[in-house]
C-alpha cells in the first residue's frame, strides 16, 4: 500500500528522512528518485511549536488563521510508515489531514530542500490532498510558545543527526526494531531488500549504457 505523508520538522530534511526509512546505508540517488516524490505543501489550522530541550518540533490543532509549511512525500510504503511510527514514538499520533500543495516558481524547481520549504515568496497554493501527519499528544506543557525554525535546524543542528559525529537521535530505536523482525519490515525497500536490489541493478545497467554513448 502506498502512503502520502506531510512532514513539518526534522523529516523535511531529506537525509534525516532517508536515514529513518532506509537505515544507515540508503540506496543510490537513482533508486531514491524512483521511489519517493517530495513537494512543498501547507497544512492549515495547525500550529508548530518548539519542543522544550529538543531539536525537533510538534504541531497542535489551532485556529483558522494558523498554518504550517512543510513537505508532502508520496510513495511511502507500509514498511516506511512502520519505521516512521517507531521513530516518532509515543509522543505523536499519526492522523489523516488535508494539505495543500505549493506551486514552485521556475527558479526554485531544483533548489535544496531547505530553500524549497522556507521560501515564503513561493507560497502559491494548489489543490488539497489527503495525507498522514504526526500530531503531538504528549501535552502542551512540554512545548514552547514560539515557532520552530527549520533553517536553524539545518544550519546548526542537522550535522548532529546525519553528520560524521552523528548522535543516536532516535535512529537506534528504528534500527533495533528492524533487527528484531524476522522478515524485512520495509517490504523489500530497505538496504539489501528485494525491491531495492532490483532497482540498483537497473540503475547499474543504465549507468553502463550512458558510459557507452
Amino acid at each position: 500500500m502506498s502512503h502520502t505523508a506531510f512532514f513539518y520538522g526534522t523529516l523535511m530534511a531529506t537525509p534525516v528522512l532517508q536515514r529513518v526509512i532506509w537505515g544507515p546505508s540508503p540506496p543510490s540517488t537513482i533508486v531514491q528518485s524512483t521511489l519517493l516524490t517530495i513537494r512543498p505543501a501547507m497544512l492549515h489550522r495547525f500550529q508548530r511549536h518548539k519542543v522544550k530541550n529538543a531539536d525537533y518540533p510538534a504541531i497542535l490543532p489551532a485556529n483558522m488563521t494558523t498554518s504550517v509549511r512543510g513537505t508532502l512525500v508520496t510513495g511511502l510504503t507500509d514498511g516506511d510508515m512502520w519505521r516512521l511510527d517507531v521513530f516518532e514514538g509515543h509522543e505523536y499520533e499519526r492522523r489523516k489531514v488535508g494539505v495543500r500543495l505549493l506551486q514552485q516558481k521556475p527558479e526554485h524547481m531544483h533548489t535544496e530542500i531547505s530553500d524549497v520549504t522556507q521560501s515564503e515568496e513561493d507560497n502559491v497554493e494548489g489543490g488539497e490532498i489527503e495525507a498522514e501527519v504526526y500530531v503531538w499528544i504528549a501535552g502542551k506543557q512540554r512545548l514552547e510558545p514560539e515557532e520552530w525554525d527549520f533553517e536553524h535546524f539545518v544550519k546548526e543542528k542537522m550535522k548532529r543527526w546525519v553528520g560524521r559525529d552523528v548522535e543516536d537521535e532516535g535512529f537506534q530505536d528504528v534500527d533495533d526494531a528492524v533487527a528484531a523482525q524476522k522478515e524485512d519490515p520495509t517490504g523489500g525497500r530497505g538496504i539489501n531488500g528485494s525491491i531495492t536490489n532490483k532497482l540498483e541493478d537497473i540503475g547499474d545497467k543504465e549507468d553502463l549504457l550512458n558510459c557507452a554513448v
